[in-house]
């Protein structure tokens, strides 16, 4: 059994969703496993990661619009403001949605489906420097 892990920088400018499948794919690809599990595992509190539609940008558009209706930002809500008053919606978004992702790896390549992805589903308004964890387990 084999392990592999390579940790990616991805710059995001803003809310949205960010494609990170092809680096993810490069670390498959170098820790040559051909059968096994990949993990994505992002380290940060205000931004998750989530596996979604590639083939129409509208999807990701009503994804933010979504979170922005379900999530207020509404002044004097919150708390917590440390940051900014994007701060605690920001925390918010990344509870309901996920920290890590997991895929099977099979023929030494990702195994998703024809229309998926994996981005970085960033909350915050500046953008920002995030680190997501890839690692490759499997023979």
């Amino acid at each position: 059994m084999r392990q592999h892990s390579e940790m990616l920088g991805i710059a995001t400018f803003g809310p949205g969703l960010y494609d990170i499948t092809a680096k993810a794919a490069q670390v498959v690809k170098n820790s040559v496993v051909k059968e096994g599990l990949a993990t994505c595992f992002i380290r940060h509190t205000s931004a998750s990661l989530v596996i979604q539609e590639n083939a129409d940008r509208d999807v990701l558009a009503d994804l933010e619009a979504f979170m922005r209706r379900l999530v207020s930002r509404e002044p004097g809500l919150y708390r917590h403001t440390t940051e900014g008053p994007d701060d605690m919606p920001s925390h918010i978004r990344s509870a309901l949605t996920q920290t890590s992702v997991s895929f099977p790896v099979s023929h030494g390549k990702l195994a998703l489906g024809t229309w998926q992805a994996i981005y970085v589903f960033e909350h915050r308004d500046a953008g920002h420097r995030r680190e997501v964890l890839v690692h490759v387990i499997g023979d």
